[in-house]
């Protein structure tokens, strides 16, 4: 069987939970023991040996658009429709609006539909497009949590069983043990003393990710302990509306405490992580939630919203809060700083809870979604 997919995500050289999701999946899928020929479509040259694999050819296929814009529609969609594979996956971005049939495409989150003023109306409309036509023209659907599966079904009548609920899995670069030395240099690089404890958030500075709230919570923290050496970190690029988390720092005279490093490197990350005091993630709304096993693998206690679907991914390793509630998320963060025991018994947990989640077990889940596809094979219910 011949499985087309979108490797485009997969290229960029600044990659978020999309990105990331669809290199290491495509990885792990050319990883897997079968006689299915991969055929992956780029836009450009690929420069990842890990796709040079024996059961596996790249296809350019040039932009028809000045800058790369429309590439999924102008050029990937008349090239599979010319030269049709077995099944067409799309990992991380939009079916073509002219391609292939069967077709299978990953939908990670409907976050727009529960907050829509977090997001430009324009990108709200185009979100609201693609996913609805996604539920009515693929074979299959690829949920990366039973929350986004629920999403489906409820906000777009989606038929549930056409939708398979497939975990996403972790970087193996994140690990408990990391070199001190090496922690000290990306502290000092980030502009953080050596001695200093820090709370740490990883992502775009979305209004989804509920940063807002998460400022004025430490604000209260440090309130509480003005002799602690404490910071909070915001690591991301800039998103829609980041310039109001920029000014309420300001406000709140957090402006010497506060750092926005911006887009950490990615051999940074697991430094960064590695040498947090704890992880905050207050997101309103995750599809899935990648820094929710960073932190765990990372042997760092988690904070974590009781939203969407977090509490599904973070198991038994975070303690809960109401993300719509300040006072709750500050007595969370001040509980985690002050108890000793809870952070050992939180980070146990978290490690436990990584069992759950590998590549190959994704990449396999993935695959029989695929041959399903291709292959005409029942409806089955997740």
């Amino acid at each position: 069987m011949r499985i087309g997919i979108d490797a485009s995500r997969a290229l960029r050289a600044r990659r978020t939970g999309t990105e990331r999701y669809s290199l290491e999946l495509i990885k792990a899928l050319l990883a897997l023991e079968t006689e299915h020929e991969f055929i992956l479509y780029a836009p450009m040259r690929v420069p990842d040996r890990d796709f040079r694999t024996p059961n596996a050819r790249v296809v350019i296929i040039p932009s028809r658009v000045p800058g790369g814009r429309l590439w999924t529609h102008t050029a990937l969609g008349p090239y599979t429709w010319r030269h049709r594979p077995d099944v067409l996956f799309v990992p991380s971005h939009v079916l073509p609006l002219i391609g292939p049939r069967p077709s299978v495409v990953t939908v990670h989150d409907l976050g727009y539909e529960h907050f829509p003023e977090t997001h430009p109306p324009r990108e709200r409309w185009y979100l609201r497009w693609s996913t609805r036509r996604h539920v009515r023209v693929a074979t299959r659907l690829i949920a990366d949590s039973q929350a986004t599966k629920n999403d489906l079904v409820q906000l777009y009548d989606a038929d549930p069983e056409r939708i398979h609920v497939v975990y996403p899995a972790l970087d193996p670069d994140f690990r408990p043990e990391f070199d001190r030395t090496r922690q000290l240099t990306v502290r000092r690089s980030y502009g953080l003393p050596d001695q200093a404890e820090y709370i740490l958030h990883v992502g775009t500075l979305h209004p989804r990710k509920n940063l807002a709230r998460l400022i004025e919570a430490f604000a209260l923290v440090r309130r509480e302990w003005p002799e602690r050496q404490l910071f909070l970190v915001l690591a991301g690029s800039p998103g829609y509306q980041s310039s109001l988390l920029y000014e309420k720092t300001r406000q709140l005279d957090l402006d010497k405490v506060v750092r926005f490093p911006g887009f950490v490197r990615v051999h940074d990350l697991p430094a960064l992580y590695a040498a947090a005091a704890c992880y905050a993630f207050p997101s309103l709304y995750e599809g899935f939630g990648f820094p929710v096993l960073e932190a765990q693998a990372s042997a760092v206690p988690l904070v974590c919203a009781r939203a969407s679907s977090l509490p599904e991914v973070a198991g038994e390793g975070a303690l809960y809060f109401d993300p719509l509630s300040v006072e709750d998320m500050t007595a969370a963060l001040m509980r985690v700083l002050s108890d000793a025991e809870l952070r050992a018994q939180l980070v146990a947990a978290g490690q436990a809870n990584l069992a759950r989640f590998s590549w190959p077990q994704t990449a396999r889940a993935t695959l029989a979604v695929l041959e399903e596809a291709a292959l005409g094979v029942g409806m089955r219910a997740c």
